[in-house]
């Protein structure tokens, strides 16, 4: 059983920055793929990010260039670097734990943290 939990959300205006954080439990971090996603009001989860065990790292084509993702296995953390941001970034945003390769899959994501809610203000 990993647990996961996400922390750093807040409220932002637009054009400001965040870092959210999410960590894990499990002496095997170094080999998840940790994945950030985000879900807005009345939508499905989406994908914003992915970080794989060997710290190759993935976008959605909406936050490319802004959102930075990193992590510090020594620490069992990942962050979320959020630049730039925009009233559309508003969402929960949440953070899962895989074994294996990278996805943008919401379904292979096996655990969850409770999410961490992020408001732009225009």
């Amino acid at each position: 059983q990993v647990h996961v939990v996400e922390s750093g959300g807040g409220l932002v205006q637009a054009g400001g920055s965040l870092r959210l954080s999410c960590a894990a439990s499990g002496r095997t971090f170094s080999t998840y793929a940790m994945g950030w996603f985000r879900q807005a009001p009345g939508k499905e989860r989406e994908f914003v990010g992915v970080i794989s065990g060997s710290s190759g790292t993935w976008y959605a084509d909406s936050v490319k260039g802004r959102f930075t993702i990193s992590r510090d296995n020594a620490k069992n953390t990942v962050y979320l670097q959020m630049s730039s941001l925009k009233p559309e970034d508003t969402a929960v945003y949440y953070c899962g734990a895989k074994w294996g390769g990278a996805s943008f899959i919401v379904s292979q994501y096996v655990y969850w943290g409770q999410g961490t809610q992020v408001t732009v203000s225009s």
